[in-house]
């Protein structure tokens, strides 16, 4: 379900930010993740990711996508921020009892924890606008442009593709096996669900042959063909130039 709504959504090609050049907004992106890794305050990163969720949301992303994105990170983010809490620091912020055991909280650790939450969530935030307001093969181009080694180019490539045909075949055997019962109970359902993973695999091995004899009919001789990248414009790059100062000035004064 989950990925039908990734799916579904389709970048605006008139909004003002999806016409940007991808590799000036992955450029600026990666300027900012790497402030956003190193500030050690938690005002820059939170900043950011506001400002990147308002951004997404000016975009035309719908709430319920930002929260499908965001779960896994905000998750992630909570557990850390708990296990630094709890197991890390000298100083007792609080403490309570659990099941006979004192469980005590530290100023320190909620610090780094508080931080280290942040930095996931500024991060999470960039990725996740230069995902909603660039086409996926845009993307890859741009990163293809900025010399990522082409085998992980190519293989997040056919990923893309193929994942979605994974899904729908996964849909099919799961609709098959819920109209013959076969998730009426915790055991059954069990068995059901570990039938599924193994159909999954068996399609996912069979995909592969049929795919690589298909693109090899086709000429495909281990190196995929991407759009050719224009030169960048003097404008843009002084535009993500100052940009990238005005995020270094504003990340030095907060």
């Amino acid at each position: 379900m989950a990925m039908h709504h990734l799916k579904a959504h389709i970048c605006d090609a008139s909004h003002p930010v999806n016409r940007i050049d991808p590799r000036v907004k992955l450029l600026c992106a990666l300027a900012l993740l790497v402030m956003v890794i190193s500030c050690r305050g938690v005002a820059f990163p939170l900043l950011v990711s506001v400002s990147s969720l308002a951004l997404c949301r000016y975009i035309g992303t719908t709430w319920r996508l930002l929260a499908l994105r965001f779960s896994e990170p905000l998750f992630i983010a909570a557990t850390v921020l708990l296990l630094k809490m709890f197991f890390s620091g000298s100083d007792p912020l609080f403490s309570f009892g659990v099941a006979g055991y004192e469980l005590a909280a530290y100023r320190e650790g909620l610090k780094e924890g508080v931080l280290i939450a942040s930095r996931i969530l500024g991060g999470v935030s960039l990725l996740a606008v230069v995902g909603f307001s660039t086409p996926f093969t845009d993307l890859m181009a741009a990163l293809s442009w900025l010399r990522v080694p082409q085998v992980l180019v190519d293989v997040a490539l056919f990923a893309w593709r193929y994942l979605f045909l994974l899904l729908e075949e996964a849909q099919v055997v799961y609709n098959a096996q819920k109209n013959r019962l076969g998730y009426v109970g915790y055991r059954r359902s069990l068995s059901s669900f570990g039938t599924l993973a193994g159909v999954l695999v068996i399609k996912a091995f069979d995909n592969s042959q049929s795919i690589t004899t298909a693109m090899v009919q086709r000429g495909y001789d281990g190196d995929m063909p991407m759009t050719l990248q224009r030169p960048l414009r003097l404008t843009e790059v002084a535009s993500a130039l100052l940009f990238i100062l005005a995020m270094i000035a504003l990340r030095s004064s907060v």
